[in-house]
This record gives C-alpha cells, structure tokens and sequence, in this order.
C-alpha cells in the first residue's frame, strides 16, 4: 500500500470493525425494541444506538456475573438495550 500503515484490529481493519459492531448493534437494538410491547416510531440510527450502549454495558454485567456463554451475554444486552429504550423513550414521566 505505498507505505502506507492501516489500522487493524485482531487482523481485521479497523472501519470493518465499526462496521460489524454497528450491525452487531443494530440487531441488539431490533431485538430489543421487538420485546418491548406496542408500536415504537424510532429510527434506524436510535435503534442502532441503543443497541450499541445495550452491547457495551450488557458485557460490563456479563463480565462481571462471570457470564461465560455467549448466548447468555446476548440475552443480558438485549435486556438492558431493552431497559435504555423503556427508560429513554417509553416511561412516563412523574408529574
């Protein structure tokens, strides 16, 4: 590549990285928002988000349960993306 270095991480480069993550988000999200009741106007963007921020603290909790399977550690992200939409976007606010 013309001396030129490319970002890799683990061998895979770095914007296929965020790629994958973002993707990993938006099922997360998807998952989420379809275990949630009633109808939910969000975007794709916020869904991806809250799926992504449901990934991340999901294996906080994981890791520190001791959680060591994988479908395990992808139900707790899915729950807590869960709780970040219902918290952020469906509770009602107290009056």
């Amino acid at each position: 590549m013309d001396g030129q270095t490319v970002a890799t991480v683990g061998g895979v480069g770095l914007l296929v990285m965020i790629a994958i993550f973002l993707l990993v988000g938006l099922a997360i999200g998807a998952l989420a928002r379809w275990a949630l009741p009633g109808a939910d106007t969000m975007s794709l963007g916020r869904t991806m988000l809250y799926g992504v921020g449901g990934s991340m603290l999901g294996g906080i909790v994981s890791n520190l349960l001791g959680v060591g399977s994988t479908l395990v550690s992808l139900a707790i992200a899915v729950a807590v993306a869960a709780g970040l939409i219902w918290f952020f976007t469906r509770r009602k606010p107290k009056a």
